[in-house]
């Protein structure tokens, strides 16, 4: 067991996740079961290994399931705590800004369909070091698992954008941010925003770092992420 990260991790899970559509029409996407048990019990295995104690759970569709089947996190060794969008979706960014008073000043964020296999204490401290409000964590993806949607040259984030493609980006969102909670400030409360326009806002103002990583990330956004990360974890116990 790694020591304490003593940041806290918010997992963005309130989409409706039509991609996985039928399984997810009556189960939340964290709750889908992934070799044996439901993917966040996945996730929170991976981040209590990385020393992480404390969870923010933004959630909307089918949120109560969640807390229902996992409480306070005790059984996962680590504290849980639950934001819900309420009666309108708030999107990626409006259930960050709404659960800052439960995050803090500086925060990780995951989204809800990654499983990120790598060490996060360099991510955190490559972002103190950049002394900017935000960090993304990217892949050389080359279009392999998702289209590309970053440019990365010189160690920083040139460009990101999900819907304008450009030959040059190589790179894509890996899964994994760190944020200083003044990056949300110029966004109300109770304000559905996409996660994507704080991104492109800290671009435009030079305060969003790089960090690269080199090992693949896996998700189950999809049916065939789902089929892939099932594999991927039958061979790892099939190594341990």
């Amino acid at each position: 067991m790694a020591a304490p990260l003593n940041l806290p991790v918010a997992i963005l899970a309130g989409g409706l996740a039509t991609r996985l559509r039928p399984i997810t029409e009556r189960t939340p996407k964290v709750l889908v079961p992934v070799a044996g048990k439901p993917f966040l019990a996945h996730q929170l295995e991976l981040l209590r290994a990385q020393g992480i104690t404390r969870v923010v759970l933004c959630l909307g569709h089918l949120g109560q399931r969640v807390r229902q089947a996992f409480g306070d996190g005790q059984a996962h060794g680590l504290k849980l705590q639950y934001s819900f969008d309420g009666p309108v979706l708030l999107g990626t960014g409006g259930a960050l800004k709404q659960a800052l008073p439960l995050l803090g000043e500086t925060f990780f964020v995951l989204y809800g369909d990654s499983y990120l296999p790598i060490d996060f204490r360099p991510v955190a401290d490559a972002f103190k070091s950049s002394g900017k409000l935000g960090l993304m964590t990217v892949y050389e993806n080359e279009g392999r698992y998702d289209t590309s949607n970053v440019v990365f040259a010189e160690g920083a984030i040139q460009v990101y954008d999900k819907k304008n493609r450009l030959p040059e980006m190589r790179h894509i969102d890996y899964g994994l941010c760190v944020f200083r909670a003044a990056a949300f400030d110029q966004w109300r409360a109770d304000t559905p925003f996409d996660l994507a326009e704080v991104l492109q806002r800290l671009v435009a103002r030079k305060q969003l770092a790089g960090y690269e990583v080199r090992q693949r990330f896996y998700e189950i956004g999809s049916h065939a992420g789902l089929a892939e990360l099932e594999a991927w974890l039958a061979r790892r116990r099939r190594h341990e």
